[in-house]
């Protein structure tokens, strides 16, 4: 075992037995999570309205305070950014995630605390390290730099000293000295703004690095790999940083992008972790390499309920605590945290694969589906049907969208699909079939709505020329770091605009 790795591993042993109790005593970890959540608010303002001190049960703080959205929250994130503290965390909130969750223009402001930062955040990145090093003790990773891909937001300013920029941004303006000089490229270059100059640096200044590591989004990743193949003149990155054995990504669903990973990095020593860590929290991570779920981190400060996807549209849904969900069952995710946020609905939709432990999936966004026709496409439907897709015609998708085709002047109703493709099927029609036949298999509603074309005809599917999503993100002014391009959407606000500019 290399001395880093064993100074690691020294230092892991505790944590790595709390990671162990949580795993076996799920349901008390989560309430003496909920008990200290509401003991540390019961003087802000959201604590004194809903009277934390006397709510004893998960079934009170269940019954007695409403679930909310961003809009709900807006208010509150405006008057903390205004200079007024103690509303939702006894202390001082002066970081703000922004995050625009979709590609629309109004973006969202996610207080941060210092608790959160630290205790889920950061505890996050720390447990990634400590897990990785108990799967792979001989793994040299830790003797050379991670390369890490963030947002392309600078940290800004309001008038009273709050501070707001993407995660990613945040996360690198509080990170301690010693973990910087473990990762390339330097701050000033990983909070560039300016995405393609961004990318230009990057290159510039991790070529000639002992690069071992790889930290971000796939699919933006995918845009710097191809660039720093193209500046070198290598046919693959392990032919520019040889010691390359980890890639810790997050943010999007790897699949559709796997098999152009193991062409770009085909060392069969490149391990992949995922994790998930989003604007308002740290909440999963794969430690198991044989196992695509990743476990729900219980004892970072937040507090889980779930409501079942069959609820959302009901005005009272039914929201489940976590000893009351099931494994295959899609929930939208409900979080109490440690930066104040108190029964917030993320927009994330989940599906548990195990419960003992807790481990899941991400399977999409609340409002990331196609249900036009009453067919309930959801992401991972969508992703799912397209591995099989490209597994059976040989192509690679870089990123697509799809939207429902409604019905009008008689016509049948359909989906849409924009993709762009790494690599292009050789007959886009047979693409097209092969699609739509997989849809078929994952999603019983969509194949019942394609029975006999009788409501739905098969899916219509556009290529799109090279670099059309970035240009289309470029314009909105998102390009690169963690935006997203939504992939399916339930009207055409989106697709649209990207079949005008896939015209020329």
């Amino acid at each position: 075992m290399p001395v880093i790795n064993s100074i690691i591993s020294m230092f892991s042993t505790k944590r790595l037995a709390q990671i162990d109790f949580f795993k076996e005593n799920p349901i008390q970890v989560q309430r003496d999570t909920l008990v200290e959540l509401l003991r540390r608010a019961a003087d802000t303002e959201y604590g004194l309205k809903y009277d934390f001190d006397s709510i004893l049960t998960a079934e009170q703080y269940r019954e007695r305070l409403p679930i909310i959205h961003y809009e709900e929250l807006a208010p509150y994130s405006e008057r903390l950014m205004n200079g007024e503290q103690n509303l939702l965390w006894p202390e001082p909130i002066t970081w703000f995630a922004k995050s625009s969750g979709t590609t629309a223009a109004k973006s969202k402001f996610i207080p941060v605390s210092k608790e959160s930062l630290e205790s889920c955040h950061f505890r996050g990145g720390k447990d990634v390290i400590s897990i990785f090093n108990k799967l792979y003790p001989d793994a040299q990773v830790f003797n050379g730099k991670t390369l890490a891909l963030g947002g392309s937001s600078e940290i800004s300013k309001t008038n009273n000293n709050c501070r707001y920029g993407d995660l990613s941004a945040i996360l690198i303006s509080n990170t301690p000295f010693w973990a910087n000089m473990m990762k390339t490229p330097d701050q000033s270059i990983m909070l560039m703004s300016e995405w393609e100059e961004k990318i230009e640096k990057i290159c510039d200044t991790t070529i000639k690095e002992d690069v071992r590591s790889l930290a971000g989004v796939p699919s933006w990743f995918l845009t710097l790999i191809n660039r720093i193949l193209e500046r070198t003149g290598k046919s693959n990155l392990h032919e520019v940083w040889p010691n390359l054995e980890l890639f810790i990504h997050g943010g999007i669903n790897f699949t559709p992008y796997r098999e152009q990973y193991k062409r770009l990095l085909p060392d069969p020593k490149m391990k992949y972790m995922e994790t998930y860590n989003a604007s308002e929290g740290f909440f999963g991570l794969q430690d198991d390499p044989g196992d695509s779920s990743m476990l729900l981190m219980l004892d970072y400060g937040v507090y889980y309920e779930f409501v079942p996807i069959s609820e959302l549209t009901k005005p009272h849904p039914r929201v489940l605590l976590l000893e009351e969900v099931e494994t295959g069952v899609n929930y939208a995710l409900v979080i109490s945290t440690n930066g104040g946020l108190w029964r917030y609905m993320i927009g994330d939709t989940i599906m548990f694969t195990s419960t003992r432990p807790y481990k899941f999936k991400i399977t999409g966004r609340t409002k990331l589906f196609i249900n036009a026709f009453g067919e309930e496409l959801i992401i991972d439907n969508a992703i799912e049907a397209l591995k099989q897709t490209c597994e059976k015609t040989g192509a690679t998708v870089m990123a697509f969208t799809a939207a429902p085709v409604f019905m009008e002047d008689g016509k049948k109703g359909a989906h849409e699909w924009i993709i762009e493709y790494g690599t292009p099927p050789v007959d886009l029609e047979n693409f097209a079939n092969i699609l739509d036949t997989e849809l078929k298999k994952v999603n019983s509603d969509y194949e019942a709505k394609r029975y006999k074309d009788m409501s739905l005809q098969r899916l219509i599917l556009h290529a799109a020329r090279p670099n059309l999503f970035n240009d289309w993100l470029k314009e909105k002014g998102k390009l690169g770091g963690q935006n997203k391009v939504p992939q399916l959407w339930n009207d055409r606000t989106h697709i649209d605009e990207l079949l005008k500019m896939n015209q020329g």
